[in-house]
């Protein structure tokens, strides 16, 4: 009785297991909700692939490597230099092997651990804040400025980034010093599709060459619900006027360049024809990151920061911001963002100096490129490489790229209007960020005095300010 007793837990206990693996791999693969196995919530930058676990398992019997890997995959091209100030060559050069044995650094799960709400600070850092100190315990010696500084506060704000260091390294503090708060002359880049078009050798030339088109040049199948508004808005875009016909967007090409049939509600398939370098950019961000999975768009109820209840379950894709048929980037540019988000910032904006700028520039009394919307800081124009031989100027679609930590978004925009100290200041004032930068700020960091003592303090070393940056 006892072994019959014995066989029955052993096979109960093999049923069981097998049933839970089973369910571990339907959670892994898609098939069952993954919520209820999954040990923590993951942070502000991936909650809303909660759903699916093989976004990152991208192999369920994969260990570390793998993981890895699925962090290259959407990090990577932001992981080299100049980017990076600490890319993964840095520490795969023998000579700073040492530092690996301090803090394994090849990994980005060392410093962004998922699941663990209760260790994950600002930033997604799941590290202690004196990191710092096992790689940079001497710093002291070579920057007499830096004595007696805590290395908890080597990330504050101002100071430095671990990856995108471009604005806060020393030479170009010192380049900024003293800088007027707030240039005369302040625009941002122009964009420069249109004028660099036929150089764009992914641009569906042969199916839509570059010319104004008319409205009976229209190619709409008969049947296709086109209304007089329809025809309209469709005319007065720059669409129209460079050739781009209805069939372009509502019957986009398959993987063999056969156009597939007519679709009323085209995604984003047929923007990512001509706009293949803002559809990429747009499923990097957070806005975009659930149809680059292959999940269902992005709604405003997922979101983590405060949105408007009435737009709850509206799906963002490219049509979100643009609207069909007229492709608004005026609108795209405000209204768009102000039709959802519904936090301190955003509702700031309408009094903001930022604001009656935007206003001014719509109303033709400055340069259109002179106005500040929430687009020109939180999806600043870059010059993007094209292919090989250019680049263009474009709208960053990854709102994500300049948000955090904030110090990101100094080089792409902020400089263009405001000096570097002025930012640093202003983007380390969090009250002066929840009224849009309505007034100056209250906050002041050291991180440009310091460049100052330490540019006094090498020109000293160096035998004067005729010695030169080598001293000779």
């Amino acid at each position: 009785m006892r072994k019959r007793t014995k066989i029955i837990l052993w096979g109960v206990w093999l049923v069981g297991s097998l049933a839970f693996a089973g369910y571990l791999l339907s959670m892994l693969y898609g098939k069952a909700d993954p919520a209820l196995m999954m040990p923590g919530p993951l942070s502000d930058g991936h909650h809303q692939l909660a759903d699916d676990c093989a976004a990152c398992h991208v192999n369920p019997l994969g260990g570390g490597e793998v993981l890895q890997q699925a962090c290259v995959d959407c990090h990577g091209d932001v992981r080299k230099k100049p980017f990076d100030s600490h890319p993964a060559a840095k520490f795969k050069d023998p000579r700073n092997a040492p530092q690996l044995a301090k803090i394994d650094a090849l990994h980005c799960v060392t410093c962004h651990t998922e699941h663990k709400p209760e260790i994950i600070a600002k930033n997604g850092l799941s590290q202690p804040k004196d990191l710092c100190v096992h790689c940079h315990a001497d710093v002291a010696d070579d920057r007499p400025s830096h004595v007696g500084m805590e290395f908890a506060t080597c990330t504050s704000s101002g100071c430095h980034n671990f990856h995108d260091n471009r604005a806060l390294y020393t030479n170009f503090l010192v380049k900024h010093l003293h800088e007027d708060p707030i240039k005369a002359d302040g625009t941002v880049p122009a964009r420069e599709f249109a004028g660099v078009v036929g150089e764009i050798m992914t641009y569906p030339h042969d199916r839509f060459p570059v010319q104004a088109l008319t409205a009976g040049d229209m190619d709409a199948p008969t049947g296709a619900a086109v209304t007089p508004g329809i025809r309209r808005d469709w005319l007065e875009t720059r669409h129209a006027q460079a050739g781009v016909n209805c069939t372009a967007c509502h019957m986009p090409p398959d993987a063999s360049g056969t156009p597939m049939a007519w679709t009323d509600k085209p995604g984003t398939a047929g923007c990512a024809q001509c706009h293949d370098l803002e559809v990429k950019r747009f499923g990097q961000g957070k806005h975009g990151m659930r149809i680059a999975a292959g999940l269902s768009p992005m709604t405003p109820d997922q979101a983590r920061l405060p949105m408007k209840p009435d737009v709850a379950h509206a799906q963002l894709t490219c049509l979100s911001c643009h609207g069909a048929h007229r492709f608004d980037v005026v609108k795209a540019a405000v209204e768009a963002c102000t039709g959802c988000h519904d936090d301190q910032h955003t509702l700031a904006f309408e009094n903001s100096p930022h604001g009656a700028l935007w206003r001014k520039a719509q109303a033709g009394e400055i340069d259109g490129d002179a106005g500040v919307s929430c687009a020109t800081c939180h999806m600043p124009r870059v010059d993007f490489d094209v292919n090989d031989w250019m680049s263009r100027v474009m709208v960053d679609h990854n709102q994500s790229a300049s948000l955090s930590p904030n110090s990101k978004m100094i080089r792409p925009a902020c400089l263009h209007c405001h000096g570097l100290g002025f930012s640093l200041d202003a983007l380390a004032d969090q009250a002066l960020i929840d009224r849009n930068f309505n007034g100056q700020p209250k906050v002041h960091v050291d991180t440009m005095d310091l460049a100052e003592q330490d540019q006094k303090r090498r020109r000293a070393n160096a035998g004067g300010d005729d010695a030169g940056m080598f001293g000779f």
